[in-house]
């Protein structure tokens, strides 16, 4: 199997972008873009650390980032599992991605940029659900934003193929293959939807 090593080469296969794959980016919070990303719920977080990359959902009951000016978001940090691989890597190397998403539109909203983790009381508790806060913040400069094109999700059917689960393996099922049967399984399993509705902010 032969890899392509060189630009020139990739360049050679692809030719050259439309003048408005170029011309979409901007480098702040304009009034359409401040639209989409504020009705996402969900966004994709991407790291890159000493270790590899990383790259984690967000997602929140409203917005899943908040405008703090036209150039900065900010993402609160919800409980999850604790392996903070994410956090590590901003802690190392500032550099983010993030992908917004809305349930029924197969475009995606793309913000490249730099963060930094706050634990600052006053931003934390913007983001207070039933008197919980999140423990940080990660506040992220905006360098480019941008629309990604809508084949991607049309070629998966994302929001139109349904329900189609229903034959995956449980996270419980996942983990005691991962510890051979040390973890996990079906009593994981059951005790799980308690225990997220208690933890969930």
């Amino acid at each position: 199997m032969d890899f392509i090593d060189d630009i020139a080469a990739l360049e050679a296969l692809y030719g050259t972008p439309g003048q408005p794959a170029l011309r979409k980016v901007v480098d702040r919070l304009t009034p359409l873009y401040r639209r989409w990303i504020m009705a996402s719920r969900l966004c994709m977080l991407a790291t890159v650390g000493p270790e590899g990359t990383d790259c984690s959902p967000r997602g929140d009951d409203g917005p899943a980032a908040l405008e703090l000016d036209e150039r900065t978001l900010a993402l609160p940090d919800w409980r999850g599992n604790n392996r903070l691989d994410s956090l590590r890597n901003i802690l190392r190397d500032p550099r983010v991605s993030l992908m917004f998403l809305v349930p029924g539109s197969n475009n995606v909203v793309r913000v490249n940029g730099r963060a930094r983790l706050t634990a600052d009381a006053g931003l934390r508790a913007r983001f207070d659900r039933q008197g919980r806060q999140p423990a940080t913040v990660i506040v992220i400069e905006i360098a480019e934003i941008y629309s990604q094109c809508a084949r991607a999700l049309i070629r998966a059917r994302t929001w139109t193929s349904g329900d189609e689960s229903a034959d995956l393996p449980s996270v419980g099922a996942l983990l005691a293959e991962a510890t051979a049967g040390e973890e996990g399984g079906a009593a994981y399993d059951r005790a799980w939807p308690e225990r997220a509705a208690k933890s969930m902010w």
